[in-house]
């Protein structure tokens, strides 16, 4: 059975992982010093969309046609689907938009920095994210608040990740996302004032998890979702997604 993992209640508060200085943080330069085996990944991960970009991968996202978490299959009347940006052909965005409020799903597959074929899911560690497994975000937004869905396949099986909203689109350097997206600047992470979307594989390696939000994203403040070692406000970056993210009412 897929896990899935609600954050809206108040939890443990811990030092910002995304500001420098501070203790507590993500040890980025201890995820750049990883020794792992970069080209048995990155010749799956080019594989992987290669597959893809010859149109035998799944056309909306890593869901396989599924429903969306929370509920959301089906963008709602005016909405526009397409490959996202950066020439990604793994990568399927779908944005719609009705009355005040939006839809959006982005999904991607997960090869290392420097593949052949570019993507915008990035695997810094391939033991824990291995190049091809897949990833799908949503996000409603309306004048009430935010809903921010994950759903996941393809990673080590029965493990805990923690995952969160970035500031910045995802690069080679794991680095790059910059901090957690925080509604209100502070000096430490909380699931209230920030992102969260923590979750348990099951014994397939799927996973899942939703965050519900009674305030929104300011306008491209939030670019991306880390994926990280281990939960709560704190560990090392294993894999980066570049996501769309967009303010109430807009898709």
């Amino acid at each position: 059975m897929t896990a899935w993992m609600v954050r809206t209640g108040h939890g443990p508060a811990h030092p910002n992982s995304g500001r420098r200085g501070t203790a507590g943080r993500e040890d980025d330069a201890k995820s750049r010093g990883r020794g792992v085996s970069r080209v048995p990944g990155l010749l799956a991960g080019t594989a992987a969309l290669l597959t893809l970009a010859c149109g035998v991968g799944v056309a909306h996202g890593a869901g396989g046609g599924e429903p969306a978490p929370g509920g959301h299959g089906a963008p709602a009347a005016g909405s526009a689907q397409g490959p996202g940006g950066g020439g990604d052909p793994s990568r399927t965005d779908e944005v719609a938009a009705a009355g005040t409020g939006s839809w959006m799903r982005a999904a991607g597959v997960f090869s290392p920095p420097g593949s052949f074929v570019p993507s915008d899911a990035l695997t810094y560690d391939t033991r824990l994210v291995p190049a091809g497994a897949r990833i799908e975000v949503t996000q409603l937004a309306d004048p009430s608040g935010t809903r921010v869905g994950a759903r996941l396949r393809g990673l080590v099986p029965d493990r805990a990740y923690g995952m969160h909203v970035h500031t910045s689109p995802c690069g080679a350097d794991p680095a790059a996302a910059g901090p957690h997206y925080q509604h209100r600047p502070a000096a430490t992470a909380d699931p209230v004032n920030e992102v969260w979307l923590d979750f348990r594989t099951d014994e397939e390696g799927d996973g899942r998890a939703e965050a519900l939000h009674g305030w929104g994203f300011r306008e491209d403040g939030a670019r991306s979702v880390i994926i990280h070692d281990r939960q709560g406000g704190a560990g090392e970056r294993a894999a980066c997604f570049t996501v769309p993210f967009g303010p109430h009412g807009q898709g």
